[in-house]
């Protein structure tokens, strides 16, 4: 005995929704991390990467890389990416090493963002503890 489909369900459009459903988080969190990489862009920001750390760790699915010339440089980074997010909408959660502005790490929740002074960033080297980890191209 066959059973009854609910109408509707099996549909091409409705099998696209429940798929966009599923993919709409990651595609929020990419976005952020294009902004923020846009946005340091914008500001002069050095080697910009971002790392897609999605199923290798739990409490980011991206990780946003970039270097400053200058302390003042640094600081001036961090602040430029939180307005133009906050103009998008998005809030930083949290900001840490502003006092001494050699690495600041800010937190807009699935997006971590680094930025380190030029020459800090060789030290502690993040790049190559996600070696394994996909990149996403910056434009």
């Amino acid at each position: 005995m066959a059973t009854k489909k609910k109408k509707g369900t099996d549909t091409p459009a409705a099998r696209k929704k429940s798929s966009t459903k599923k993919a709409a988080p990651e595609d929020a969190s990419r976005k952020t991390a294009l902004a923020v990489a846009a946005a340091a862009l914008d500001n002069k920001a050095l080697n910009v990467d971002i790392i897609d750390v999605r199923g290798k760790v739990d409490y980011s699915d991206y990780v946003v890389i970039m270097s400053g010339r200058s302390d003042r440089h640094v600081a001036g980074l961090a602040r430029h990416v939180e307005e133009a997010l906050r103009a998008q909408g998005q809030r930083c959660l949290g900001v840490e090493g502003l006092p001494q502005a050699s690495w600041l790490l800010m937190d807009f929740g699935d997006v971590i963002v680094h930025v380190f002074h030029q020459d800090t960033r060789g030290y502690y080297d993040l790049e190559r503890l996600w070696i394994d980890a996909a990149r996403v191209a910056v434009e």
